[in-house]
């Protein structure tokens, strides 16, 4: 049977060469707030938005390709979700039981949501 409940992208993980040429722009252009660092304000290595964006320092990327790390997805029922993807055969990571690898090889951070949390998210009309 497949998973009854819902879920959203919570975050979308990109890597880029320069940190705090991109943490400057989505503060400064775009008003966006932090929500975590990790490493120091000087010198992070990662850094979370509020409103889903992880930059990952990867200052010896070349991209395009692999630009994005993976994608963080809040959902109503971990273990529920966790279960149909082993009926999809997905691999699981070595970062843990909630870290999927996807045919295409896709990473999937799967996240348990708390209350109405996914509800909430979701009764958002972003264009309305």
């Amino acid at each position: 049977m497949a998973y009854s409940g819902k879920s959203y992208v919570e975050h979308v993980a990109i890597r880029v060469k320069d940190i705090r040429w991109h943490i400057n722009f989505f503060r400064e252009v775009l008003g966006m707030t932090v929500r975590e660092i990790d490493g120091s304000e000087d010198a992070p290595r990662q850094f979370w938005t509020i409103g889903g964006i992880q930059l990952i320092a990867d200052p010896a990327f070349e991209g395009p390709e692999g630009r994005c790390a993976h994608l963080g997805v809040m959902t109503e029922d971990l273990e529920a979700a966790l279960a149909e993807a082993r009926n999809w055969g997905v691999v699981e990571m070595p970062q843990g039981r909630n870290w999927l690898r996807l045919p295409d090889g896709l990473a999937v951070e799967l996240i348990q949501a708390h209350g109405a949390s996914v509800a909430e998210a979701l009764a958002v009309q972003p264009r309305a």
